[in-house]
């Protein structure tokens, strides 16, 4: 077979997932239903976790290039704000970056690599056998073509073929509520605050134009498959905030719904789901595209050591052992933002509603709350189960970006040397004669920082303080999070104890 992995979708996730397999050497193709990428964004925003991320692969200067940042965010549109300053990140803020835009610069990089994309090509039917997958793809004129590889991964939204072909279950609610939105050329600024006043959302997009987006009392029950008409859109602004803000004629409307389910696995043999295809929710707070990239960047390492044939055993059944907690959660908060949304707009709660929305918007105002609810929407509290006897506290968390102050290295800090998808390997205690022995190499970076890394702290928002005094080793996975980190004193111990975490890890040497 000429391709290894084929990714049925060329949305966000799907793209990320391509560069990440990419990277590691996988001969991958990308297989999109769409001729051409979609011109209009639902998503606005990338979350300093998934900032994080790209500048884990040196890609952040790109989308900074594009974007512009704000140091907080909402959470079910409350009054106090979420303050993603105050956490842990040297990308502690929301870049506002439309999602078309997020699109093509992953779709840059993926064909950087190599990745074949293939638009104009709808995967009809998806099979699985002990040795690979057979994915039917209909192209122009109807033809079909069978394409064998050894493994496909549905990033291809909620009516993923591929996860109804493996079998996997996706329980959940049934759109009970809709919104609406709209982008126009035209809007008149103080209506538009006036409106704000009122519930609406209001956000300048670039080129000039004006995203309006919401939920319209008489019209909230109306099926998120009916179009929305500039007349209705229109008629619900006047409604809502007695004037149609000025807005002429809309360049683009749309209207989406609150169904919300989760895949009962995002595994089932050779066939994967990440993004959309495993999770969807109400688009609130902005999470939805955030989650997709993050579930790439845990997956797309994993998959490579798999297909690559160095995975340690159980290595891609920690996908989703990992990312479906985050997925509950996410369809979760979502869920409340949902409610807290909705409950003012039905007269019988409207009073208790606003009761909840005012105790809650005071507790956002207590630090350790803001911190928390901020940690949960932004990506940075996620954190993974500690693993294996006796795993450190670090485990699974976060590695922090902290300086190496290696003299004549280009990177001078832990984040650029994840450019290359490697784990990288941290002498903290700064041990003479260390390293991998040249057993991992290709796998594993290994570099003695000059300063003091065990000085710096590592806070994961929301899940408590840790610092790294007292670490002499930490092993950093690909994804950025902590593999192992040892306090062992004794160097022939340590030494015992890294090639038990390398070998855990990062495969036979």
């Amino acid at each position: 077979m000429d391709t290894d992995v084929i990714v049925v979708g060329a949305g966000p996730t799907g793209l990320m997932l391509a560069c990440e397999l990419a990277l590691a050497g996988v001969r991958t193709r990308i297989v999109e239903r769409r001729d051409a990428p979609q011109p209009d964004s639902r998503a606005l925003t990338l979350h300093p976790r998934s900032v994080e991320l790209m500048d884990q692969r040196g890609l952040a200067d790109r989308f900074l290039a594009l974007g512009r940042t704000v140091p907080g965010w909402h959470f079910a549109g409350l009054g106090t704000r979420l303050d993603f300053s105050a956490l842990d990140s040297r990308h502690a803020y929301t870049l506002f970056l439309a999602q078309a835009r997020t699109e093509a610069l992953l779709e840059e990089r993926a064909r950087e690599l190599g990745v074949e994309v293939h638009r104009g090509r709808e995967s009809t039917g998806v099979r699985q056998d002990a040795d690979g997958v057979e994915v039917d793809v209909r192209g122009p004129g109807g033809r079909v073509e069978t394409v064998r590889a050894s493994y496909a991964v549905g990033c291809d939204g909620g009516r993923s073929i591929v996860r109804r072909e493996a079998g996997i279950g996706f329980p959940g609610t049934d759109e009970t509520l809709t919104g609406v939105l709209g982008d126009f050329a035209a809007a008149d600024p103080e209506r538009l605050a006036r409106a704000r006043a009122e519930g609406v959302l209001a956000v300048p997009l670039e080129g000039g134009l004006t995203r309006i987006v919401l939920i319209d009392p008489e019209r909230m029950r109306t099926p998120a498959a009916e179009p929305v008409t500039a007349e209705e859109f229109r008629r619900s602004l006047i409604r809502i905030c007695g004037s149609d803000c000025g807005t002429g004629r809309p360049r683009w409307l749309s209207r989406f719904g609150n169904a919300t389910r989760l895949a009962e696995r995002y595994r089932s043999g050779r066939l994967l789901l990440a993004g959309d295809a495993a999770h969807i929710h109400f688009p609130a707070a902005g999470q939805g595209l955030n989650t997709g990239l993050q579930d790439a960047m845990n997956l797309g390492w994993k998959l490579a050591a798999e297909v690559n044939g160095w995975a340690p055993a159980g290595l891609l059944d920690t996908y989703h052992a990992e990312r479906h907690p985050v997925g509950l959660a996410v369809t979760g908060n979502t869920e409340v933002q949902t409610l807290l949304a909705e409950l003012p707009l039905v007269p019988a709660y409207q009073r208790p509603a606003a009761a909840l929305r005012g105790l809650l918007d005071e507790l956002l105002g207590i630090e350790e709350v803001n911190r928390r609810l901020a940690g949960l929407v932004s990506g940075l509290g996620v954190g993974y189960p500690a693993t294996g006897p006796g795993a450190d506290p670090l485990v699974g968390a976060r590695m922090p970006d902290i300086p190496l102050g290696i003299p004549g290295s280009a990177a001078t800090r832990v984040y650029e040397l994840l450019h290359e998808g490697r784990f990288v390997l941290l002498n903290l205690a700064r041990e003479q004669g260390f390293g991998t022995d040249g057993g991992w190499a290709g796998r594993v970076t290994a570099v003695t920082p000059a300063g003091a890394g065990q000085d710096t702290a590592l806070t994961p928002a929301g899940a408590g303080h840790a610092r790294l005094d007292g670490v002499a080793e930490v092993l950093v996975r690909p994804d950025g999070h902590i593999a192992w980190a040892t306090r062992t004193a004794g160097t022939a111990a340590r030494r015992a104890e890294r090639y038990e975490a390398l070998a855990a890890w990062a495969g036979t040497p």
